[in-house]
């Protein structure tokens, strides 16, 4: 593909609350074996993207260590290949990155020292399978000069969330609204750029010469009427996990058959770093009903409607219902969680009991040691 890729997954968000005190949001377990930013990766690598730089910043070091090999996602080739940029400190700057503009500009060689006419920009919060190239014909097809990939939200969802748009019946933007209190749209960004790379650097040029930081706010807000900014539709499954509710709600779709089968049995497939780890283990007196369960479990109790991470430990006589458990938790004997995230490495002591609302999980975080039990 004749595009070069750059995923923005550097921003801190207070919406996750407890859940990014350890890592980046774009770091956040999925699906049971996956993180968040696999589904961008995985997007660039099917769609013959090369050359990849992911943005760090914030809780940067579980999203690094994660990224410590190109291989997982086909990008450890001669040509291409994958990058991970971190702020630093040089003679002429001393700022960390102030928004997705900035973040870009303080990383200019790298669109400078590229050769492709292209740039994909995505954020490593989707969930989500698309082929860029389908988009960049689009973009190539209306002469436009951004293309944003947008998607329609269902009633029961909240578009206050994301930046939602207003398009003519071309497709063209006529309005774009970051974040907006009030809105009858429902067509909202899903955080997907295309545009030329020429014009990009341009563009992040101009907003540094004028200290503006940000892209959305800056750039396509601000050129709405000067460029030609097209929007892109999505019609299949996408879901963001920037709060902790859309989190929950994202993991609780891959309980659906359908879903399941959409991003693991049909092509093109979704990659991560892969741990050698031997399969589940269910034990006599275990049961387990509509949960996603990874490698390395070991089930004693009784698990239903849940998504359990690699290396969870279910005690004897224990209940887990509607709830997430993440990597490498230990749960005591008779505990019974519903409605929960429990947070990686936690462990919980025999006979606990955490409950949480329907629609408002309660969010786990122990902090004890294996060996204080």
């Amino acid at each position: 593909m004749k595009a070069i890729g750059i995923i923005l997954a550097g921003g801190n968000n207070n919406k996750m609350r407890e859940l990014s005190q350890k890592r980046a949001i774009a770091a956040m377990p999925v699906a049971g074996s996956y993180r968040a930013i696999d589904f961008a990766l995985s997007n660039m690598s099917n769609s013959h993207i090369q050359k990849v730089a992911v943005l760090t910043q914030y809780n940067a070091k579980s999203l690094n260590e994660h990224l410590n090999s190109a291989k997982w996602w086909n990008f450890g080739r001669k040509q291409g290949g994958l990058y991970v940029f971190t702020p630093s400190i040089t003679a002429d700057n001393g700022f960390w990155y102030r928004g997705t503009a900035d973040s870009i500009w303080q990383n200019i060689s790298f669109l400078k020292s590229s050769h492709e006419p292209y740039v994909v920009i995505a954020s490593g919060d989707g969930v989500y399978k698309i082929d860029y190239n389908k988009v960049l014909d689009y973009h190539i097809e209306k002469k436009a000069d951004i293309t944003v990939v947008c998607k329609n939200l269902g009633q029961d969802e909240d578009p206050s969330r994301f930046g939602v748009v207003r398009t003519a019946e071309d497709g063209r933007i006529l309005d774009f609204v970051e974040k907006p209190m009030e809105t009858s749209e429902r067509n909202v960004s899903t955080g997907i750029y295309i545009i030329r790379r020429r014009l990009l650097i341009e563009l992040i040029e101009k907003c540094a010469e004028e200290e503006r930081h940000d892209i959305v706010n800056d750039i396509l807000i601000r050129h709405k009427n000067v460029k030609k900014i097209y929007a892109y539709q999505h019609n299949e499954y996408w879901s963001n996990v920037s709060s902790v509710s859309s989190y929950f709600e994202t993991n609780m779709d891959f309980l659906n058959p359908d879903v399941r089968n959409y991003f693991f049995k049909q092509y093109p497939d979704v990659y991560s770093k892969v741990d050698d780890l031997p399969p589940a283990k269910y034990n006599p007196g275990s049961q387990v009903k509509n949960s996603l369960v990874s490698s390395g479990c070991i089930i004693n109790g009784t698990v239903e409607n849940s998504v359990l991470f690699k290396k969870a430990y279910i005690g004897n006589n224990c209940v887990i219902k509607n709830s997430i458990i993440l990597n490498n938790v230990y749960i005591g004997d008779n505990s019974y969680i519903e409605n929960c995230i429990v947070e990686s490495r936690d462990t919980i002591r025999a006979n606990s009991n955490y409950v949480g609302e329907p629609g408002n999980p309660k969010i786990v975080m122990v902090r004890g040691e294996r060996y204080q039990i």
